[in-house]
């Protein structure tokens, strides 16, 4: 027993002395991180405007999302709950963020109408997943005064009681529960605890549905630097698409184009993707959101390229769909000019005030008219078999942001995405089998009309010939064929 102790005391010393040598290591310098990061003041201006649209005597309960497991040991790249990070700026996983309606005061006399629960700093943890900013780097880094540890929120008292209002998004139902007491599943099951929540007292208190419709109205309309960062978005994945225009041939995979495209959004600065990359040739372009993207060689037909870079949290969503061989065929000329068409008559609805309603029904009324008049559908009530989805949507810090899109407001950002998709055995000419097009733009509502913000890449016929034309930077990029791929059998 004595030599267990002594042996303890000697673990305990050693863990000790590795913990403050990685805890003195210095972080990278400053002047080589990004410097158009959102900035504090604008997270604590999203929480004031929270604030004063929360009824009287309420609270806004919003946790981190879920870390999720890769494979074995290997997670997932966390991705921060949206909300969270609009409303704080906090990016790591295991936390908690409360915005009061009034001033609260706690057993000490002090004052906070809002509270942060972080991560606690653990210096051999961070050495293996990265640096956490702890308390006092949040204090420091987020411009919120009131920050603790997620350990001590399990101490914290506060009176959910006396609240007429809850407002939090319905907590997930698969949360890991890790080693650690202070991890997400804790925090989640400390406040159905100490809320009510647990043993569904008074539920009208506990308000999902007017969660999202505060953080949606605040979300939907962005702000000068939201913008800044959505224009930086959408401009990269236009020029990733103008590049893969430039380069396609009919022996890509693929697997190669979605590199390329991804390829260029991070030579850019974007960090990822902010959906998974639709690279469909052909027929797999029928498939709305086809991700496989396993086709060893592309051919000479069209090829949809649904892909969208996520800059600073912010995602694009750009689609083009372009011949591989250089020309559009004159079926595929047809098509692509009707989805054009339903877009320009989409576009010219828009402005401050108008009715998402009259921008749907005008392209779905040019495409029913249009497949009748070449024959592949007989009423128009049939448009829905070739035109299945939705015109568009809201995009943001998801790439189908939060927020109604009844009627459009200035400052909205949103695509407009027609399409057609003509699967094998469709109930028309075979010469249109396996065609499909969509062209989705993200625009930006204006006061009188909209501003194209992927403009940068082309949608006119002519146009698109025209760059894939053009000789790409990446032509010359050549690899050694594999030499583990010339063996053949076993």
């Amino acid at each position: 027993m004595s030599i267990f102790r002594k042996k303890g005391n000697a673990c305990l010393f050693v863990f000790l002395f590795i913990s403050q040598v990685i805890a003195a290591q210095p972080s990278p310098p400053d002047e080589f991180l990004p410097k158009d990061y959102l900035p504090a003041s604008f997270h604590a201006g999203r929480r004031d405007a929270l604030r004063n649209s929360m009824p009287d005597s309420s609270v806004v309960v919003i946790f981190a999302y879920p870390t999720r497991t890769f494979s074995n040991d290997v997670e997932y790249i966390y991705h921060a709950n949206p909300d969270m990070y609009y409303f704080s700026g906090y990016k790591e996983p295991h936390s908690l963020l409360m915005v009061f309606k009034e001033m609260q005061t706690d057993s000490a006399g002090h004052n906070y109408n809002e509270l942060l629960f972080v991560q606690k700093k653990n210096a051999l943890a961070e050495q293996w997943t990265g640096k956490r900013l702890g308390v006092e780097g949040a204090k420091k880094k987020l411009g919120i005064e009131n920050v603790f540890n997620g350990v001590d929120f399990k101490k914290f008292n506060i009176d959910f009681s006396k609240f007429k209002k809850i407002i939090c998004d319905k907590p997930s139902v698969d949360i890991p529960n890790g080693f650690d007491n202070a991890d997400l599943y804790d925090l989640v099951e400390q406040f159905k605890q100490k809320s009510g929540m647990a043993e569904k007292k008074q539920t009208g208190r506990f308000d999902n549905r007017l969660y999202n419709e505060l953080t949606g109205k605040l979300r939907r309309i962005k702000t000068p630097e939201e913008l800044s960062l959505l224009r930086k978005a959408v401009e990269i994945s236009c020029l990733g698409q103008n590049e893969v225009m430039k380069a396609v041939h009919p022996n890509m995979s693929e697997l190669e184009i979605q590199g390329l495209h991804e390829f260029v959004h991070k030579k850019l600065g974007a960090e990822a993707v902010g959906y998974g990359s639709i690279i469909g040739s052909g027929e797999n372009g029928c498939v709305l959101h086809y991700m496989e993207n396993i086709k060893t060689k592309i051919g000479t037909s069209m090829i949809l390229m649904d892909v969208g870079a996520e800059y600073h949290g912010y995602t694009a969503d750009v689609t083009r769909t372009v011949p591989v061989d250089g020309k559009f065929s004159a079926e595929e000329r047809a098509i692509y000019q009707l989805v054009y068409d339903a877009q320009e008559a989409a576009f010219s609805t828009l402005k401050d005030g108008s009715k998402w309603s009259d921008a749907s029904n005008q392209a779905r009324e040019i495409i029913a008219n249009g497949l009748m008049q070449l024959g592949i559908i007989k009423e128009k009530s049939e448009v829905g078999k070739y035109f299945p989805h939705g015109l568009g949507h809201h995009i943001g810090l998801d790439v189908h942001d939060r927020g109604s899109m009844e009627t459009l407001r200035k400052d909205m950002v949103i695509t407009i995405e027609p399409g057609i998709y003509i699967q094998s055995n469709s109930d028309c000419d075979k010469k249109w089998w396996g065609i499909a097009v969509r062209i989705e733009d993200d625009l930006l509502i204006t006061e009188n009309g909209y501003e194209l913000l992927s403009r940068y890449a082309p949608r006119k016929i002519e146009e698109i010939e025209k760059m894939i034309a053009q000789k790409s930077a990446l032509d010359d990029f050549k690899l050694p064929p594999l030499e583990s791929g010339k063996k053949k059998g076993f």
